[in-house]
Order: C-alpha cells, then sequence, then structure tokens
C-alpha cells in the first residue's frame, strides 16, 4: 500500500470518528443521528431500530427524575441507573456508528471498504456481515446482526461490569423496574396506541437479542410498520414521555421534563475492549426462527401499569410512615 493510500484512509477514518463523537454527546444526539441515517439510506433498517431504543432509553432517563421515581428511588441510585442507560447506549453507537458511516462511504465509493473496520476496532463477526451484505444485500441478516453485535458488545462493559452488576442489576431499584416492566421498549403511533415488547431476564444476552430481533420484526415486518414511522417523523424526540403521551392521553395537561435541561453531558472513555466475536460459537443458534407473543399492543396495559405504579410507591411511603410513627 502506498503512502498517499495510507493517508487517504487515515483521513477516512478520522473523519468517521470525528462525525460519530459529533452524534454520540448524549441521548438526544443519538437518537437524530440513528434516524436521519435511515432515512438517508432506508436499506440499513437497524438504524430506525436503533432510534426507536434510544428514544426509550431516554424516556426511562427522565422517568428517573420525575415525581414518583424521586419519592421511590434514592439519589444516588436514579444517578447510577441513568448512567447505566447512558454508557450502554454511549458504547453501542460509539461501535455502531462508524459502521454505518463506512457503509455509506462505501456506496459513494461504488465499492465496499470494509477493510477499515478493523481500524475502528470493529469485530470481525462485524466484518464479515458487512461484506455479506454488499454482495447478497440480505436487509434482515444484516439487523440481526447488528442487535447481536451490540447486545454482546456492552455484555462485559456494562452488565457483567463489577460495578453495575452489584449496584444495578442486582439492586433493588433495578429490580422495582424489572417488576414494573420498565424493561419494556415501547413504539407509540399518532393515534394514542402503544406496541412493544418487554425482555425478562434482561442480564441475559440471549433475551436482549430476541427482543431486538420482536422489535425489528414489529417496525419493519408487521402490518403497523407505517404507523410508527410516522410517529417518528412527526414527533421530535425531547426525552420526555410527553413525546408519545401527548397522543395517548390527549386532555391530560403535564410539563414535559426535557431530558437537556436535566442531565449534564457526560464524558466517557472507551475501554480497550477485546473483539467478543473471538470468544462466541455457534453463531448460527441467534438467527434461528423465533415466536411473537399475542400480545403485542399494550395500551391498556400502558395504563394500567402506571396506576400500578403510582398506587405502589403511595402504599411504599404509607407504610414507611406508619414505621415512623410507632
Amino acid at each position: 500500500m502506498s503512502q498517499e493510500q495510507k493517508w487517504i484512509e487515515s483521513e477516512l477514518t478520522r473523519e468517521i470518528q470525528l462525525k460519530t463523537e459529533k452524534g454520540n454527546r448524549d441521548n438526544i444526539s443519538r437518537t437524530v443521528f440513528y434516524q436521519q441515517f435511515y432515512e438517508k439510506h432506508p436499506e440499513i433498517k437497524w438504524s430506525f431500530l436503533a432510534s426507536i431504543v434510544s428514544r426509550n432509553a431516554g424516556y426511562n432517563m427522565c422517568d428517573l427524575e420525575g415525581e414518583w421515581m424521586r419519592r421511590s428511588i434514592p439519589q444516588k441510585y436514579r444517578h447510577l441507573l441513568f448512567f447505566t442507560y447512558e454508557r450502554a447506549n454511549w458504547l453501542i453507537f460509539s461501535d455502531a456508528y462508524p459502521q454505518l458511516l463506512l457503509y455509506e462511504k462505501s456506496k459513494e465509493a461504488g465499492r465496499p471498504l470494509f477493510s477499515l473496520l478493523p481500524m475502528l476496532n470493529v469485530s470481525k463477526y462485524m466484518q464479515r456481515e458487512w461484506l455479506r451484505f454488499w454482495s447478497v444485500g440480505d436487509e434482515e441478516r444484516l439487523w440481526t446482526s447488528l442487535i447481536i453485535n451490540e447486545q454482546h458488545l456492552i455484555q462485559r462493559p456494562v452488565i457483567d461490569h463489577p460495578v453495575y452488576r452489584r449496584r444495578v442489576f442486582l439492586s433493588m431499584p433495578y429490580r422495582l423496574q424489572n417488576w414494573l416492566h420498565f424493561s419494556t421498549v415501547l413504539l407509540p403511533t399518532l393515534e394514542g396506541d402503544v406496541f412493544g415488547f418487554s425482555v425478562h431476564g434482561f442480564r441475559t444476552i440471549k433475551n436482549r437479542i430476541l427482543l431486538g430481533r420482536r422489535l425489528a420484526w414489529l417496525l419493519f415486518q408487521s402490518p403497523y410498520q407505517t404507523l410508527f414511522f410516522d410517529f417518528a417523523q412527526m414527533t421530535p424526540h425531547t426525552g420526555s414521555r410527553h413525546d408519545y403521551e401527548q397522543y395517548v392521553y390527549p386532555n391530560r395537561e403535564r410539563l414535559p421534563q426535557l431530558l437537556r435541561l436535566i442531565y449534564p453531558l457526560v464524558d466517557h472513555g472507551r475501554p480497550s475492549l477485546p473483539d467478543w466475536s473471538k470468544r462466541v460459537k455457534n453463531m448460527d443458534t441467534y438467527y434461528r426462527d423465533f415466536s411473537i407473543p399475542r400480545q403485542i399492543n399494550l395500551t391498556e396495559w400502558y395504563h394500567k401499569k402506571e396506576l400500578e405504579l403510582q398506587i405502589g410507591i403511595l402504599l411504599e411511603e404509607l407504610l414507611f410512615k406508619d414505621r415512623n410513627l410507632k
């Protein structure tokens, strides 16, 4: 390889890294960048899935500083939960968005540039999958591969990290959120309906991959797919559940919780992560057929779950108040 070619490749990867840093500022920017990429390249459907999941992360972040969570979860745990959401989503974007940008550059060049993926610290697994997609054009295979990649990527630095594992995933507040189904990803519509799926056993990789595949089916293969894109196009992401509750509860007045007014920017440092795909075998199991739960319209469930949460917190306050009076 000539010095000129090396320089061109170095400049290209540097450009990709700078664009990734710009998009990875916070939950709002990640959501916007994912959706904009999908609108430019609709064949890369994972990018729209990522924007929807990112929206849900923003809702959960804002909830932590809302009235009900502040009354139920101590501030130190709320901060840890926020940073867990933020860290996981930051890591995924820092790995996935350079892949998307390199695909965009490949389209512009009219030839695959995926030999540069190692310079961007992308797993060998995804290097093979991008070449396969370029040759075959199997959209479902690619979005499944990206789901598999992202969930393996965050397993060690977030899910299995000793601090997060002990203080978040095994803590009472996280178990409370899991019991309340806050591990549900919601897909709202402009008509006021809410669709989605829950993940049980969030710490297990295969469960999170199954959730991602079910969400992808809902977004791209179900009869409702256009409803979700219409919502995303018509509704700017602020991080607040008001983004969709304005349609779910059109007569309710609620002051939106804007994420950028609640949380400062977080200065992350990407750890030196080993290539997860070198230690994982039997990848074909993640591509097997899967079932779709019967209940996918969660509108009634959502109404009930909000009420259950509020009643549960009020009962908790009453019990603690009674104990303090004795």
